[in-house]
């Protein structure tokens, strides 16, 4: 009888040994397909250790297949053969082998799905069982609700992951959500720990020659190459983590500081995304390290409430809705994109701060995304598709499925409210109270229509003056529109007019 061989591709974002579409290789007659394709390295200008993260990772992905008696088929980026797209690949290798049957794990990017499900091949559909909630699971959830709550989401998880409960089913601690002590400022004298550091073997150093020969003219610094590439590593750095970062993590999550890049932050989001490490796993070691006693209550609920709410909720919104979502823009915004988001060239500091270790690390924290870099783009009111484009370009652990989401929903409020209940707007003071960033900066906090005042100021009131008809009815707004309609006109007409004369810099190619 004739066996019939079997293709398994395996993306970039899916180095998992338990990958759904892996548990039914056959090892004497399947194989296994990694591809490194100029089409999914540059259809935006990712930043260069992105690209050496997961070029390096699927190298070693690869060599760990193969040493446990896998069959591998891998293009590097350089092979003359290489039709420098997945589709393209995956028909030449099924024509190659002679396959019958291509096994495809679900893909992070609607864009990417579409187009293998398009390519005219016998394609197999597995369920990412990485992630906690399904598809079709979460559409199931949705259905019904003009509005989705992620709090109402999180703690269905919750109850079907039996995290941090007691043996009633209730929250333990007396609450499902201790958001209100995770705001913490870091504290003059409380210092970070070190981050972790990571040898780069011969493998790494190979990708990063080619990374920096082939992509150079993409935005970010590649010399500070920094992050783990094998599942060992990955381990490693996560044990780091559980040791001295998480006990701070729940203070100071949303804390900034100057010069301070990665704080009590366990920089995971990575190798999470890509596959080196398992959902369940970091979960249940958070929850074993609360019982224990080595992490306060507000560090355990929050740190798992990061996994297994937001992140999967934003992925339930992202395949729910694509591929409408991504065209959303409820504020009707047009603005291009200042180029200091490409070189960090600003005289504010918050955001020549954020801006600046995003491009030397690809890596910024979210309090950073949404408070200093979103809310600018939110207040001056750049077009989402180009921050959008920004976000997943720079920063290491964006993929479609959870930075589009994030950015166009919760950053720029341009789904009209569908994922978040209100735009995630603030003035200086707010970058002011939850960092250092404002005691070296050109602009003065407590300054709002002056020449030196702090841009956020007058752009944060000039954005609910122009957006009142949108946002006025919103219950979660009414006391920043009461602190609006108490000020003299005399206040309003300066704010504004400070306001138009920013965004007429912006306009011009100015830096700001």
């Amino acid at each position: 009888m004739n066996v019939i061989p079997r293709l398994c591709l395996v993306l970039g974002d899916q180095l998992s040994f338990d990958l759904p579409s892996l548990q039914a290789l056959d090892a004497e007659r399947d194989t296994v397909l990694l591809v490194e394709v100029m089409e999914e390295a540059s259809h935006v200008p990712h930043h260069p250790q992105k690209i050496a993260l997961i070029f390096s990772a699927m190298r070693h992905f690869a060599k760990a297949l193969q040493e446990r008696g896998v069959h591998v088929e891998y293009v590097t980026l350089d092979d003359p053969h290489n039709s420098g797209s997945v589709p393209g690949e995956l028909q030449r290798w099924q024509a190659l082998l002679q396959a019958e049957e291509v096994h495809v794990t679900e893909c992070g990017d609607w864009r990417l799905e579409q187009s293998i499900n398009d390519c005219g091949l016998p394609i197999h559909w597995h369920v990412d069982t990485r992630f906690l909630c399904s598809r079709a699971e979460f559409a199931a959830w949705a259905e019904g609700k003009k509005q989705l709550r992620m709090e109402f989401f999180y703690r269905e998880m919750r109850r079907k992951s039996r995290l941090l409960l007691n043996g009633d089913g209730s929250p333990v601690g007396g609450a499902w959500n201790f958001d209100v002590e995770n705001r913490k400022a870091l504290p003059k004298g409380v210092k970070a720990p070190y981050p972790a550091r990571f040898h780069n073997d011969d493998i790494t150093l190979e990708v990063l020659a080619l990374v920096k020969a082939r992509f150079s003219h993409h935005y970010g610094a590649l010399d500070d190459f920094n992050y783990p590439v094998t599942h060992a590593d990955a381990q490693a750095l996560w044990a780091y983590f559980l040791d001295y970062g998480l006990a701070g993590f729940g203070d100071y999550q949303d804390a900034m500081a100057s010069d301070e890049p990665f704080l009590f932050h366990a920089r995971i989001s990575a190798a999470l995304n890509i596959g080196l490490l398992d959902l369940r796993q970091l979960c249940s070691d958070v929850e074993s390290a609360y019982w224990a006693g080595s992490v306060p209550l507000n560090a355990a609920e929050g740190f798992i409430r990061q996994l297994i709410g937001w992140r999967e909720y934003v992925r339930g919104v992202y395949w729910l809705k694509m591929p409408d979502y991504a065209q959303g823009n409820s504020f009707g915004n047009s603005r291009v994109l200042p180029e200091f988001y490409w070189n960090g060239d600003t005289q504010m500091n918050c955001m020549r701060q954020a801006i600046g270790q995003s491009l030397q690390h690809a890596y910024a924290h979210h309090i950073q995304r949404l408070m200093v870099t979103g809310n600018f783009a939110l207040l001056a009111g750049i077009a989402p598709s180009q921050i959008c484009e920004w976000y997943l370009a720079i920063y290491m652990d964006a993929f479609d499925w959870v930075e589009l989401p994030n950015t166009l929903g919760m950053v720029m409020h341009a789904d009209g409210g569908y994922l978040g209940s209100k735009p995630y707007c603030a003035s200086g003071q707010y970058i002011n109270r939850m960092s250092d960033y404002c005691r070296g900066c050109a602009y003065k906090v407590s300054e709002s229509t002056a020449d030196n005042a702090c841009p956020f100021n007058a752009l944060y009131w000039h954005f609910l003056m122009r957006h009142g008809e949108l946002l006025r009815g919103n219950q979660r707004m009414a006391m920043m529109y009461k602190n609006l309609d108490r000020m003299p006109q005399s206040k309003q007409q300066a704010l504004w007019q400070r306001g138009q004369d920013l965004l007429a810099r912006l306009d011009s190619g100015q830096s700001i």
